[in-house]
């Protein structure tokens, strides 16, 4: 074997060269502007990052695979990928901690919902489908909020339990909140959707709720009617649930293994809503979700889903089983984004970086969206190794700096589609609604 002989150079190059259309996209957008307008926390000096510098270099980072606050450091090296955001340096992961500890409750609460409503209010689109979910975050650490509590998947671990709402239309994140491990699944649910509401989706209509389980309050439901929402809410089998669902009778045959059926049913001092309940075969649906609730019905799992909507069983079951979508999003985030690794002593502090990785998120969606159209369901990863991952260099050519990338003859003119594609958006953005 043969190997090839190493030499050295000093000439600057990155790994990154198609983040240029991210920076160009960025630019369209406008929202360098609009962070500068915010209340950031300044620097001590007059010598420090401006605010937005250190939030847009933080989703730089991000974007091409830091998952933790020491893994932001690498871009610093990076003088080429610099060059492209016009920057002469990057903040270091000591920036960024002392940046996120200057975040408070108060900050965090007016800014965020107001960072969230400048963003929809650049997108065309009305008439919202808003799903509700919370997720686990398992930590490792000895952080503020982060505590035992129900954690699935590494029981007895730590965790932050945070509270997300998503934009079915657009698969973004409408609001997410940080709360502590041991927090109920319905804490702080009815602010949490207010905010959401009335603050970062503000002047849209909300057409349809979708939430899971753990927003099944009398509280909720009741909220979303007072505000003449429509909502397909999952419930909670409780035993007096339970008794009723057992008592049903003709059962309504979907497809082979799955049943349907309806009441009316109200918890003490309730009030009197519908409830859809979905029966599935174990043996013929194996992977089927739903719970065993009967000892003398083996091999059915149930489903339960409570709503205002006068639509036909099966309508309504099927607009709920389209809320799926949103684990994926919460799966992108942990898996491309680094929302379960980017943690600080400080609970607001982290939270701060958590809510700042979801306008991350968006603007990445927005981009996959709008410029890569037909490929707007790839994942980050994705995109990193088609799309960013581009080796480029700096030239001198007439008197001015061009950035060379490298790419295959073949590709060049769907990469200068792209460039084209960049150079024509502007807000608002005009989703068009698959």
């Amino acid at each position: 074997m043969v190997n090839l002989p190493i030499e050295y150079s000093d000439k600057q190059v990155t790994p990154y060269g198609g983040m240029s259309l991210m920076k160009r996209f960025i630019d369209q957008t406008g929202i360098r502007e609009h962070l500068k307008c915010l209340d950031l926390p300044q620097p001590g000096s007059n010598g420090g990052y401006a605010p937005e510098h250190i939030v847009e270099s933080f989703w730089l980072s991000i974007w091409t695979g830091a998952s933790r606050y020491v893994h932001c450091d690498w871009l610093r090296y990076d003088k080429v990928l610099q060059s492209i955001f016009q920057w002469d340096e990057m903040p270091s992961q000591s920036t960024y901690s002392r940046f996120f500890r200057k975040f408070s409750q108060k900050r965090n609460t007016e800014l965020f919902p107001a960072l969230q409503r400048w963003f929809f209010d650049q997108i065309g689109v009305d008439n919202l489908t808003v799903d509700f979910d919370s997720t686990v975050l398992t930590r490792y650490g000895e952080q503020e909020g982060s505590v035992k509590g129900y954690n699935p998947n590494k029981r007895g671990r730590n965790s932050h339990h945070p509270l997300m709402a998503f934009v079915g239309q657009t698969r973004m994140v409408a609001n997410a909140w940080l709360r502590p491990g041991n927090t109920a699944d319905s804490s702080s649910c009815k602010s949490f959707m207010q905010e959401t509401f009335k603050e970062a989706l503000k002047g849209k209509k909300v057409g349809l709720v979708r939430a899971d389980s753990g927003f099944y309050t009398e509280e909720l439901l009741s909220y979303l009617e007072e505000e003449e929402h429509n909502y397909i809410m999952a419930v909670r089998m409780y035993p007096n649930v339970k008794s009723a669902v057992w008592g049903l009778e003709n059962w309504v045959s979907l497809a082979k293994g799955i049943e349907l059926n309806q009441m009316f049913f109200s918890h003490e001092k309730g009030k009197l809503r519908r409830y859809i309940i979905v029966k599935k075969r174990v043996d013929i649906r194996p992977k089927s979700g739903g719970k065993e609730l009967f000892e003398d019905l083996p091999g059915h799992r149930f489903s339960c889903y409570v709503t205002n909507l006068d639509l036909p069983l099966d309508q309504i079951w099927n607009i709920y089983n389209t809320r799926a979508d949103c684990e994926n999003r919460i799966k992108e985030l942990k898996d491309d984004f680094g929302l379960n690794s980017f943690c600080m002593q400080d609970f607001w502090a982290t939270e701060a970086s958590f809510r700042f990785i979801m306008v991350a998120y968006n603007l990445m969606s927005l981009f996959r969206h709008f410029a890569l159209n037909h490929h707007n369901r790839a994942t980050l990863k994705t995109l990193k190794s088609y799309c960013f991952a581009l080796g480029a260099w700096k030239v001198n050519h007439a008197n001015k700096t061009v950035l060379k990338i490298s790419l295959p003859t073949k590709k060049r003119a769907w990469m200068n589609g792209i460039f084209e594609q960049i150079s024509n958006l502007s807000p608002p953005f005009v989703y068009s609604i698959e």
